[in-house]
């Protein structure tokens, strides 16, 4: 059984965690064009090594960082997000298509 560590509820089954993606830069949602938002979620850099990746622990819906070493799938270090990332960033909802501009 493969044991990964949350940074909130300590050491836990491996089946309890979701893969989030890269822990990568985030561009301006609102300077950015869609389909350069669309390659920066879904789009990864697949790279072979050492790299950081968001995980979820899912019965706590709780966001942290591992990092990872995709050629030996081994798990160096887990710890919360806001060691990286300082503050949050909020989002306005985009208008609608059919609503009218202000």
């Amino acid at each position: 059984m493969k044991i990964m560590n949350c940074p909130l509820n300590g050491p836990r089954n491996i089946s309890e965690f979701i893969w989030g993606g890269e822990v990568k830069p985030m561009p301006d949602p609102a300077r950015v064009s869609d389909r350069e938002w669309a390659e920066y979620v879904h789009i990864e850099n697949n790279t072979a090594g050492v790299v950081r990746e968001w995980w979820c622990h899912v019965p706590t819906s709780f966001w942290f960082i591992a990092e990872r070493n995709t050629v030996t799938d081994e798990i160096l270090r887990t710890y919360p997000a806001g060691e990286v990332f300082k503050s949050r960033v909020e989002f306005t909802a985009a208008p609608k298509a059919n609503e009218e501009k202000k």
